[in-house]
């Protein structure tokens, strides 16, 4: 027997305003991102950031709650799993998306202490039934972040 995990966890802050969309039978989905940072000392003793951005995924009740209370430079915990996605695009360019789907989302204060009442997570009856959709460009998008949830030929 094989063991296998794919868990993630991070602390961050949202980088924009959930996108939220209604797929084909009235599911929620809710899209955004989280950005983390990562510092270090380079050889010359200098401190160097890097900032590492993260697509997040929210569906049904847990995505009607990001809809609801996640902003634009909120700190917030999520924990979800990763899930990588291919889709050829109007321009028949293969495109790729690595996202991650939560389970848990915690509001944080800015010290990164969680606020009462802000503790989330998809009920554990969605978790065997995630709805099979994808994420495909809309007509006429500006860049790949603008996005359209359809109901077919989704990987997962």
């Amino acid at each position: 027997m094989s063991m296998s995990l794919n868990r993630v966890q991070l602390i961050g802050n949202v980088t924009k305003d959930p996108e939220v969309r209604q797929i084909p039978g009235g599911t929620t989905v809710a899209t955004f991102s989280v950005a983390t940072n990562f510092s270090w000392k380079d050889q010359s003793g200098q401190r160097q950031d890097k900032a590492e951005f993260h697509n997040l995924v929210a569906w049904r009740k847990l995505g009607e709650i990001c809809a609801q209370y996640v902003r634009k430079g909120s700190k917030i915990f999520v924990e979800g799993r990763i899930q990588s996605r291919e889709w050829e695009g109007q321009d028949g360019v293969k495109r790729y998306r690595t996202e991650i789907i939560l389970d848990n989302m915690i509001m944080l204060d800015k010290k990164g202490a969680p606020m009462e009442g802000g503790n989330f997570s998809s009920s554990s009856e969605d978790a065997g039934e995630r709805e099979h959709a994808a994420i495909k460009p809309s007509a006429g998008a500006a860049t790949d972040m603008e996005e359209e949830i359809s109901i077919e030929d989704l990987p997962f």
